[in-house]
């Protein structure tokens, strides 16, 4: 595989370079749906005091910049049992992101985490909660590509702390990926059950047959 820069990377880059594409046959990833671990009542407490610390600190802008990993998605990856081995967070160099509404310019951060060499996380960070998921796809997508197994899926999930999108890439032949449907941390309930439910059943294949 070419090495990839995904500092200025585009969607339209990676589908004429690499013949990347999107499809959209969720029958392709039930990964995201069928065969989810159940979550404990601690574990929903917890999950519970994330999403109350997250409303909370959006009442008092502006974020720091580092909110999205301590307050949200560290939680998930510790419930999840990702920095236990045999995973291990490998933070991959920062993207700087800027986007500019009404004369405003807002600046952040894309941190790419490589949990597993089949799991990768692209965690949005502002001093503004400005910047979709979108913004981070091509990134994401960029280091999926990069990882060496090309035998088994990829997996990845990008999140901005409030909003949380799963990706699946296949390989094989020309590479294809598949996006699940897109979390919100302020849907009715909770959608951090599903999210962290989901990361536990992505932590169960990416170590099948790493461990006896």
């Amino acid at each position: 595989m070419a090495i990839i820069q995904a500092r200025d990377i585009t969607l339209l880059e990676l589908k004429t370079k690499f013949g990347l594409r999107l499809l959209e046959d969720e029958q392709l990833f039930r990964e995201w749906q069928d065969d989810l671990p159940e979550i404990t009542d601690s574990e929903k407490l917890r999950l519970d005091r994330a999403k109350a610390g997250y409303s909370n600190l959006l009442e008092y802008p502006p974020l720091l910049e580092n909110t999205v990993k301590m307050v949200v998605l560290s939680s998930l990856l510790d419930l999840a049992d990702f920095y236990l081995s045999p995973f291990h967070v490998k933070s991959e160099q920062s993207v700087q992101i800027s986007a500019e509404d009404e004369g405003v310019i807002f600046k952040g951060n894309i941190d790419v985490l490589v949990l597993l060499e089949q799991i990768t996380v692209a965690v949005i960070e502002s001093k503004q909660a400005a910047f979709s998921v979108e913004v981070a796809k091509p990134q994401l997508l960029s280091y999926m590509l990069a990882l060496s197994n090309s035998d088994k899926p990829v997996y990845g999930l990008i999140t901005n702390g409030a909003s949380f999108l799963f990706v699946k890439l296949i390989k094989q032949e020309a590479p294809k990926y598949l996006l699940s449907r897109l979390f919100y941390i302020f849907n009715p309930g909770n959608d951090l059950y599903i999210v962290l439910s989901i990361l536990k059943r992505l932590g169960q294949l990416a170590t099948e047959g790493t461990t006896t």
